[in-house]
């Protein structure tokens, strides 16, 4: 499975949407299950699947699934 692949599986997880749903819209708040609390989870099962420990600006600034991209670059995860 491919980083991008694992990427799409968490967010078709933790936020019970199809993979059609990802794109640039798609970000903090724009489905009932991204609030905080489905936040922290998510941010839990990418630091488990991707083996990181991200900082707490990272977490706080992952607001949406593209910029999540960028984020995880800075921790040498490449999609």
């Amino acid at each position: 499975m491919t980083n991008k692949e694992k990427y799409d599986k968490i967010f078709m997880d933790c936020f019970a949407v199809d993979k059609t749903a990802l794109n640039a819209k798609f970000v903090y708040q724009c489905v009932p299950e991204w609030d905080s609390v489905g936040h922290m989870g998510m941010i839990a099962e990418i630091e488990e699947i991707f083996d990181i420990m991200m900082e707490m600006d990272d977490i706080i600034d992952f607001g949406s699934y593209t910029t999540g991209m960028e984020t995880l670059a800075k921790y040498n995860i490449e999609f």
